[in-house]
């Protein structure tokens, strides 16, 4: 496919995702003091008892612009498939100043900077810390015992860290002194491997933003770097678009074979035709992969 075609199928794909109207939760609650520490509930809408809790966790390059509401339709979807969800928000970065020269400025001046160090990590950890208790209250009818973890693009990043806070180093404020209960991971075109992304400079290089340079980046990537924190011992799989422009294929073949020299294997689920929004687009065929791959670790 030509570069002209590729970037015309993408915008057509992130038209198509964020022309779906948000759909409100059940309810919601939050998780911490700050007004981003907050969690949507969706419940089965098949009023099953004992349905899977579908931790979901947003993409956006980690930037404020991009919030919980875009995945708000995949919720609801996942809800429709007989699941319990959970659709987290968590800070994300601020703006920065724009340098003169450095081209169309944006309302106000600033660019989105991407990320918050510690507080994305801190927001993602608190949350799945407390969601076995937050689900039983929030969604009775959910069974927390059946916890699996989603996100879609720097989302799947999380998830895919959220899997490895066991592994981190010692004396990281994150580390869990064991797996964390979760039955599996299904990361959806996840900035998973920090190298490779930088290489690319996937996302307008938001893993630099996200880490800072220097020294700050390595001491954060080894914290944060999924490629790096490995292997997990819980379940993952991988559903990538081979047409995706925004977080290539190359980023998701590198964590998966880093984790098979880590002795670990991660499915990958590749998917002809398929940019980077389809994954999440309840109106897309590859939503109904998604769906499935998260059944088959759910059930």
């Amino acid at each position: 496919m030509s570069d002209s075609a590729a970037r015309d199928r993408d915008a057509a794909e992130t038209r198509s995702v964020f022309a779906h109207p948000e759909v409100a939760p059940d309810r919601s609650a939050a998780y911490g003091d700050h007004p981003d520490q907050i969690v949507d509930f969706y419940g089965p809408r098949d009023g099953r008892t004992g349905a899977p809790l579908v931790v979901l966790l947003h993409g956006g390059a980690w930037r404020a612009p991009y919030d919980r509401a875009h995945v708000s339709p995949l919720a609801d979807f996942l809800a429709r498939r007989g699941f319990a969800v959970a659709s987290v928000e968590y800070r994300r970065g601020g703006d920065i100043p724009r340098q003169r020269g450095e081209g169309d400025a944006r309302p106000g001046g600033a660019d989105p900077v991407a990320g918050r160090w510690p507080e994305t990590f801190d927001d993602v950890a608190a949350a799945l810390d407390a969601m076995p208790v937050m689900g039983a209250r929030e969604l009775p009818g959910a069974d927390v015992r059946r916890i699996v973890v989603t996100g879609h693009s720097a989302g799947g990043h999380l998830a895919l860290w959220a899997a490895a806070r066991h592994v981190l180093p010692e004396g990281s404020p994150w580390r869990l002194p064991a797996p964390p209960p979760l039955r599996g991971i299904v990361a959806l075109a996840p900035i998973a491997d920090f190298g490779t992304a930088v290489e690319l400079g996937v996302c307008g290089g938001a893993v630099s933003q996200l880490l800072g340079v220097g020294a700050d980046f390595e001491e954060r990537a080894a914290q944060a770097d999924p490629g790096v924190l490995l292997p997990t011992g819980i379940a993952t799989a991988i559903v990538q678009g081979v047409e995706d422009i925004v977080v290539p294929q190359a980023v998701s073949e590198a964590y998966v074979d880093a984790a098979a020299r880590a002795g670990e294997m991660v499915g990958l689920t590749l998917l002809g035709g398929v940019g980077h929004f389809p994954l999440i687009d309840p109106s897309a065929d590859a939503c109904a992969v998604v769906a499935e791959e998260i059944t088959q670790l759910a059930w």
